[in-house]
């Protein structure tokens, strides 16, 4: 690392309409680190990467850059000529005297797979994200300032930035919400909290557990405060009437601890409530798509495939995962098995007593001059039914981190994620037991993030997630669904790293060879041949065995929870305390030991069942 930073900000301060967003704020960057900028939407990390891209001039303090260092940036929601060329748009971000140095435009283009002269008015958001990204990239900047690069990429191109970030050698600070994506190219965390920044020498792995220290010290000192004002208080009580003179100077002092305290509960957070309502249960299957194919026909008269001869069995209480590149036909999968779309070859079953509830991406259910009260309550008043109960509008916006003023305030004025957090509160007033989610996590902070997973997994009914997020995926799904954009789609148990891992890799339609039908339960396709391979009896006795072992130590586990739970147990009985904690600690060992097996013979089972059919 060089003694001096390549960019730097010093004492910063800004506020908008009287608001302070920081002050006083430090920021350094060296060559060589790759910095994740982290924090609650709102927190201004926007805003701080404007002032370090010389884009928004402080209200006081100093930002300071080495002479001739190249700096590009990347905003949010990058502004594209309509008319102009991608080719032309990208050599925008050519260094002064590399005009000449086309080549670079014709190997991001390539990279990015963009056309070169389609006008940037045409494209659709991931494109328009990718050509963006392109023009930060050409001109080989020292300073790479980034905010949400990973919006509207699919998983494959994500995975190149990741390779082509981790090889910088200059100065790196981005913005994101993608915990995978911050793990593994980040090697600093700045963590933007209430005006203040926090610098942690170390990679995103360590960030929870580093913030949480840092919010249990100021939970402590907000308790030492509250006791130093009881402390006050009664002296006060006792002594201020007879020594009202000599003692002003302490009741000056509690004042001031009272107004430390105040600031410090006035910035305390507020935490999103979220709870989905749920209605009756569904029948035991939700969804059988049975030799399913999709094609569509292209301009120049080509078929493309979007899925074909495709199986599978979506059960009550699955979580279904469905991931594949921009194009891939994620949409239209989505469709054929909701029955909303016939398919050309093969049928779809729909199971009994559905109740659905389809969060869609593109957020158009929104209507841009509605307001937020308007959205939840359609046909006036201001109660919203949220699980069939009503419940103030107001109070269940806050439950969604809204404030009172932004209900009346129109749709268009709302961030991205204030956008999505208004769509997930009207879906969850919705009582369903089958919700589609169709990249739910766009815009969302990690707090955020956090509490939604909580939520599906409370969720009692199915779910069907089409995402980017591979943590989100991997903390939620029972089996992901991987297409390759050709025609190929299978189905694998496990979250998103058990499905690559059992695939051998991310599919990319550019470079997977011709594709071939798969499904993850070929035994109910009557057209497929029958496989060769198979499990021995002792390993298919086995799997057929473990479900009902992984319930019965599932129930075990939490009734150990339960009991620990108790508050009193320990004072009333260490021993019984300390047996309980160890007898907990051996049931979750063998619920992984079963789990892994589990995954480790389904991997096989699907292996082989592949192998026989080729």
């Amino acid at each position: 690392m060089n003694a001096a930073p390549l960019i730097a900000l010093q004492q910063v301060s800004l506020g908008f309409g009287g608001k302070p967003l920081f002050q006083g704020l430090d920021l350094l960057l060296f060559r060589g680190e790759r910095a994740c900028l982290v924090g609650r939407n709102g927190s201004g990390k926007s805003t701080l990467l404007q002032v370090l891209a010389g884009l928004v001039e402080p209200d006081a303090g100093e930002r300071v850059v080495q002479a001739g260092v190249r700096l590009s940036y990347l905003p949010q929601e990058p502004t594209l000529p309509p008319e102009q060329t991608v080719a032309e748009y990208i050599a925008e971000g050519l260094p002064p005297g590399a005009e000449s140095e086309s080549y670079r435009v014709d190997a991001l283009v390539d990279r990015f797979d963009l056309d070169p002269a389609a006008a940037l008015g045409t494209l659709s958001g991931g494109e328009a994200r990718r050509a963006a990204l392109a023009r930060a990239l050409v001109g080989e900047p020292e300073v790479l300032l980034l905010d949400e690069p990973t919006n509207h990429l699919d998983l494959p191109t994500i995975q190149w930035l990741e390779d082509e970030l981790t090889r910088f050698r200059g100065a790196l600070l981005t913005i994101s919400h993608d915990r995978a994506f911050l793990t593994r190219v980040g090697n600093r965390v700045f963590w933007l909290d209430r005006g203040q920044v926090h610098r942690l020498d170390a990679g995103f792995e360590r960030f929870d557990d580093w913030a949480e220290e840092i919010r249990h010290a100021e939970a402590q000192e907000l308790y030492r405060l509250g006791k130093q004002i009881e402390r006050e208080e009664h002296w006060l009580h006792r002594g201020v009437t007879a020594r009202r003179k000599r003692n002003q100077g302490r009741l000056a002092r509690l004042q001031t601890l009272r107004k430390e305290r105040g600031e410090m509960l006035r910035n305390r957070q507020g935490q999103a409530s979220m709870a989905a309502a749920e209605a009756a249960t569904s029948g035991k299957l939700v969804i059988e798509a049975e030799g399913v194919s999709k094609a569509f026909t292209a301009p120049d008269g080509s078929r493309l495939p979007i899925v074909e001869n495709f199986s599978t069995r979506i059960r009550r209480g699955d979580r279904v995962g469905i991931v594949g590149r921009n194009g891939a036909g994620k949409t239209t999968l989505i469709n054929l098995l909701l029955g909303r779309l016939e398919p050309d070859e093969g049928q779809v079953t729909l199971g009994t007593n559905l109740e659905i509830e389809v969060v869609d991406q593109k957020r158009s259910v929104l209507d841009p001059e509605a307001t937020p009260w308007s959205v939840l309550c359609p046909a006036g008043g201001d109660n919203v039914m949220v699980g069939g109960k009503p419940k103030h509008v107001v109070g269940y916006l806050r439950e969604f981190l809204f404030e009172e003023i932004q209900a009346q305030q129109p749709v268009k004025a709302l961030s991205g994620g204030e956008r999505n957090r208004l769509l997930l509160a009207r879906a969850f007033a919705q009582p369903s037991n089958l919700m589609v989610l169709d990249e739910p996590t766009n815009d969302l902070d990690m707090d955020t993030l956090d509490l939604l997973a909580e939520v599906l997994d409370d969720y009692q009914g199915t779910l069907i997630l089409v995402s980017h997020d591979r943590d989100f995926l991997d903390r939620l799904c029972t089996s992901v669904i991987l297409l390759d954009g050709r025609g190929g789609a299978r189905e694998y148990p496990g979250g998103f790293s058990d499905a690559v891992r059992q695939a051998g890799g991310l599919p990319d339609a550019r470079t997977s060879s011709t594709p071939t039908s798969s499904r993850s339960r070929p035994a109910r396709r009557p057209a497929a041949p029958r496989p060769s391979g198979k499990l021995s009896y002792k390993e298919q006795r086995e799997l057929d065995g473990l479900p009902g072992e992984m319930d019965k130590l599932s129930a075990q586990v939490a009734a150990q929870e339960a009991k620990l739970a108790d508050p009193g147990l320990y004072a009333r009985d260490p021993a019984g305390f300390e047996t309980a904690s160890a007898r907990l600690a051996d049931l979750q060992a063998r619920l992984a030991q079963a789990e892994e097996r589990w995954l480790e013979l389904e991997e096989k089972r699907e292996r082989l069942a592949g192998e026989g059919g080729a």
